[in-house]
């Protein structure tokens, strides 16, 4: 990489991801549950986009 270019993640874990949109680990799991955001299970970790989060908040803020 050249200099010190910061790289958004493709998928953050759940704690860091409920933390991002400033909700509790229960309600990001609800967000899951009825599909408003996307995971990708990694081995046995799940894992949460960070575009299905963007895509949330603009959702949300229309």
């Amino acid at each position: 990489m050249i200099g010190n270019q910061s790289v958004e993640p493709i998928c953050v874990r759940v704690n860091d991801a409920a933390r991002m949109i400033g909700v509790g680990r229960t309600k990001l799991y609800e967000l899951i549950s009825c599909g408003e955001l996307e995971t990708v299970k990694i081995g046995k970790a799940t894992r949460i986009t960070t575009a299905s989060l963007h895509r949330l908040v603009e959702r949300c803020r229309a």
